[in-house]
């Protein structure tokens, strides 16, 4: 990836606009980082074209002919002929705008590349053209990553290609909050950002043991947002589990160094007082007393709070500090968050954000 790609990458969101846009004249191909959610485009661009039918297909798992079969065909009396079927899974046959997915396109057999050029250029495959309206795009896998993403310049020289970013660690924490993450990771998260640094700014791949490298010899697990979710899913279930179990778990999904430190700061979910203490008693529900557990407590909250207890989380939120209570009021004022109306219509929360106006000023500085 060059300078200028990385300087110019783009969030999802980005791209998803710019393919929404564009993506029925041209086809984009989205290069990025493994695991930074790429095939989640298909989803938003679901959500924001109603009107169209997603469509996913996954490359690597075809051949030539997975993409068209021949068949004989006759038309009152004529001489037979071979016309071609084909691929359901490429939404040929809706007769209606589709939005395709050519995912791990970079990965796919030199011969489906080829067998795709008309569909990708001309959003047809032999006789059968997709709707007009549809919208054809592509991922891969960055090159440098060494996974097998190729393409040559012909190729490359036919679609327009983008680089998404990396997000980082505050990004993961506002989609996290918004899709159920464990709220101690979330809080580890916070506090480590160099579990979302990119290898091509390190070196030596000693120096962030957390992600991955294409010189890390025998890192077979890492940390990607996509195998922090995977972490999330383990840590949900760890009550039934024994310490020695959830760490070699999260060993195999994660990495070694990085799971052992997630569970060292998983421990620190002793501090925190229980939701249903702060629902029931919020003048005496434990307050943490490190720095971290508050945060897991406020990420907690952010991501589980209902009409019915917000007054009682504005008392307890009034005993921690100037600092966790910012955090919950920039959770809270996040493009995305789901429960913003809830909260910020809460009586409660208005009268507390005209009182500390001074925070948002401080943190638009």
């Amino acid at each position: 990836m060059t300078t200028a790609q990385q300087m110019y990458a783009l969030n999802l969101d980005q791209i998803a606009t710019l393919i929404k846009t564009t993506g029925h004249k041209r086809t984009v191909l989205v290069q990025g980082h493994m695991g930074t959610g790429k095939t989640s485009l298909l989803k938003m661009l679901a959500a924001m074209m109603p009107t169209h039918r997603p469509v996913y297909f996954d490359c690597t798992t075809k051949d030539l002919g997975d993409l068209m079969l021949p068949r004989i065909a006759e038309v009152n009396g004529t001489s037979p002929y071979v016309s071609y079927a084909p691929n359901e899974e490429l939404g040929v046959h809706y007769n209606e705008p589709v939005i395709v997915m050519l995912d791990e396109y970079g990965k796919a057999n030199p011969a489906v590349k080829q067998g795709l050029t008309a569909f990708m250029l001309e959003r047809r495959l032999g006789a059968n053209a997709l709707h007009p309206d549809s919208i054809v795009f592509c991922t891969t896998n960055l090159g440098a990553e060494g996974v097998g993403d190729l393409l040559v310049a012909h190729q490359r020289n036919r679609i327009t290609v983008v680089t998404a970013s990396k997000p980082s660690n505050m990004d993961f924490i506002e989609w996290g909050i918004n899709n159920g993450i464990d709220h101690s990771l979330l809080g580890w998260c916070k506090d480590n950002p160099q579990l979302f640094h990119t290898f091509e700014d390190i070196k030596n791949p000693d120096e962030n043991p957390y992600i991955f490298h294409p010189r890390a010899a025998g890192r077979a697990a890492f940390v990607t947002p996509r195998s922090l979710e995977a972490a999330s899913d383990i840590l949900k279930e760890r009550m039934g589990m024994d310490d020695q179990t959830v760490t070699a778990a999260l060993m195999g999904t994660i990495g070694d160094r990085a799971a052992m430190d997630l569970m060292a700061f998983v421990k620190l979910a002793d501090q925190l007082p229980s939701l249903d203490s702060i629902k029931k008693d919020p003048m005496n529900a434990k307050v943490p007393e490190s720095a971290a557990a508050v945060c897991m407590v406020v990420y907690r909250t952010l991501a589980t709070i209902e009409r019915d207890w917000i007054d009682n989380w504005m008392v307890y939120m009034g005993r921690l500090d100037r600092e966790a209570q910012g955090m919950f009021a920039n959770g809270v004022r996040a493009p995305k968050y789901s429960r913003q109306a809830l909260v910020m219509t809460n009586k409660s929360f208005t009268q507390w954000a005209v009182a500390h106006s001074y925070l948002f000023a401080a943190d638009r500085k």
